[in-house]
């Protein structure tokens, strides 16, 4: 049996679920509201403030669907009561963000500045100070999503192996390279 498939989600105060006859999981919080659509073979019922997942048979389809359509439902669940936040910083002389409502205007040191649409689900903030680094901050309830637009923003310029220069997650640490003078000696 699933590990991760056979234990139950625990559905914090403020959160309403919501399961259709058509296998649909809606799931509304403070921080907006998200559905999926579950495989028919995969039983969710809702009980207790506990979400139960379970599967009709032992098939190797439903098996890999279990844990996969709980851990979907629990990001759910987490997503509408905590909401998900990613902060990425632009390393680089000249590297700069700004945001205009959805609309968020990179200068990466090419030679014309990137414009990147951002979807309405994502909140976006960009801070920019002197002598530091901008940082831009995304919020929103669909982990998916969020994880989507940050991978879009990092590669518009990954982080360069001998510097560092580029698009990075705050906190991450990047291996850096040695440059040819200190292979020579």
């Amino acid at each position: 049996m699933s590990r991760v498939g056979k234990v139950p989600i625990e559905v914090p105060k403020g959160v309403k679920v919501e399961i259709t006859k058509d296998n649909i999981v809606l799931v509304k919080g403070k921080f907006g509201e998200l559905q999926e659509q579950i495989d028919k073979d995969i039983k969710v019922r809702f009980e207790n403030d506990k979400i139960f997942v379970s599967r009709t048979s032992d098939s190797k389809k439903q098996l890999s669907y279990h844990g996969l359509y709980r851990a979907l439902i629990k990001n759910m669940v987490v997503g509408v009561s905590e909401a998900y936040k990613i902060q990425q910083e632009l390393v680089g002389v000249g590297y700069k963000a700004d945001n205009k409502g959805q609309l968020l205007e990179l200068n990466l040191g090419f030679s014309h500045n990137i414009f990147f649409e951002i979807p309405k689900e994502v909140k976006i903030e960009t801070k920019t100070e002197r002598r530091s680094n901008s940082i831009i901050t995304l919020t929103s309830p669909d982990k998916q999503l969020i994880g989507q637009v940050a991978a879009k923003i990092r590669s518009f310029r990954k982080p360069e192996p001998y510097k560092g220069k580029g698009v990075k997650f705050v906190g991450e640490e990047l291996r850096k390279k040695v440059g040819k003078l200190a292979a020579s000696s």
